[in-house]
């Protein structure tokens, strides 16, 4: 049977004498620790008794008692709706109306008198273990709900540290920019960011956490804080991704890993300075053609891996008009109700077929073509969209 040390079985009877025959008949068990007893002798000494010990879960009550009887007391107990209390009643043998009136009211169980103490014994048995059932389902309950409130917060703060309409973007007529998330569950690991360096300098990124769940939360947003916090000083994008990777590295976060597109667009004259850290390549759509096509890669791996690994950079030329797309691989990794993969193939194609002319346009028309392509199977990983349309000078 489970450990019941910490439930108190309260006998409540009138009877002076069934003290001493109770503590006697269960010695044994109450100096095992098996048994603790509390006694009452009326239904208020009874519920004087419950604040006294919180601990009591188990209530044996004799129906006729002086003051306060068991079934008054019945009716107070349900008033407390404590579900954890288990109320056995006794009565005298033949008395089913006041049996069945005290089941109406809530009693767990009954025994009748004179007291069959191997009954009795049993009785409490079933009570004690009906009340730990009940109590772990309880516990279950209470963890769930305090967990669903961890998600809660970690979404409401995702939601927050998003990019938002920044006045530092109102009025730029030398570029545009969207950016989207979809989650498999209430939170994400993957996420984008784009904020300005200087008055000519765009920073943006997109990342994507190794794992899933609150600690991917607070380990994404700490990587983009710390790349954001890092960008503000104007370093390169690959001098601003080694500082953050040696950051993450001796921090002690080696059991979760990011990969990360970090880019710095002049707005003025459509100079892209980038670095790719393990992160899916981001596709160009050039302007002049319409066709997609990959950023060379800078061949970089997770941050948080490798603190003696030094990140490269790469430089591209926008023309007017281009738009570059970075991704997450919940998007190429989406599968069909026949298993197959959206793929890189499947998202080059969507975006060779694109008529529209801005980035939102471009990235719903992603997201449909994508839930298109599923056919209502669920996506199995997050994702996270940016886009970024340089307009000229």
């Amino acid at each position: 049977m489970t450990d019941n040390l910490h439930v108190k079985i309260m006998v409540v009877d009138d009877e002076i004498m069934l003290e001493d025959l109770v503590r006697h008949r269960f010695r044994s068990q109450i100096k095992a620790g098996k048994y603790d007893f509390v006694f009452a002798h009326n239904g208020l000494e009874a519920l004087s008794k419950l604040i006294e010990y919180p601990e009591i879960g188990v209530i044996l009550c004799d129906i006729n008692m002086p003051e306060m009887d068991g079934l008054t007391l019945l009716s107070e107990l349900k008033e407390l709706r404590n579900p954890s209390f288990k109320t056995v009643m006794v009565s005298a043998y033949g008395d089913l109306e006041n049996i069945r009136t005290a089941m109406n009211r809530g009693a767990f169980d009954f025994i009748t008198k004179p007291i069959n103490y191997e009954d009795l014994e049993i009785t409490i048995d079933k009570t004690l273990d009906e009340i730990f059932k009940s109590r772990s389902a309880e516990a279950e309950h209470n963890k769930l709900v305090s967990i669903r409130r961890d998600f809660e917060v970690a979404r409401d703060i995702q939601h927050a540290i998003q990019p938002k309409n920044i006045p530092s973007f109102i009025n730029r007529k030398s570029f545009d920019i969207h950016g989207c998330i979809v989650t498999v569950k209430e939170i994400a690991g993957d996420f984008y960011d784009y904020f300005m360096i200087d008055e000519n300098r765009l920073g943006f990124v997109v990342g994507d956490v190794s794992e899933k769940g609150v600690p991917a939360a607070i380990f994404m947003a700490v990587s983009r804080t710390l790349i954001k916090a890092t960008a503000q000083k104007g370093l390169s994008s690959s001098g601003c991704i080694n500082y953050v990777n040696s950051l993450l590295c001796h921090e002690g976060a080696s059991v979760m890993f990011v990969t990360v597109f970090y880019g710095v667009l002049n707005i003025a004259s459509g100079d892209l300075d980038y670095t790719n850290a393990g992160h899916s390549n981001p596709i160009l759509k050039k302007a002049n053609n319409g066709e997609a096509e990959y950023l060379e890669p800078t061949n970089g791996i997770k941050l948080g891996f490798d603190d003696s690994y030094t990140f490269s950079s790469r430089n591209y030329q926008m023309n007017e008009g281009d738009t570059i797309l970075i991704y997450t691989n919940g998007v190429t990794n989406a599968v069909n109700t026949n298993d197959e993969i959206y793929g890189l193939d499947g998202l080059k194609k969507t975006l060779n077929t694109s008529n529209t002319d801005t980035p939102q346009g471009l990235t719903d028309e992603i997201l449909t073509d994508v839930n298109r392509f599923a056919d209502g199977r669920a996506l199995s990983d997050d994702i996270a969209l940016l886009a970024i349309q340089w307009l000229g000078d």
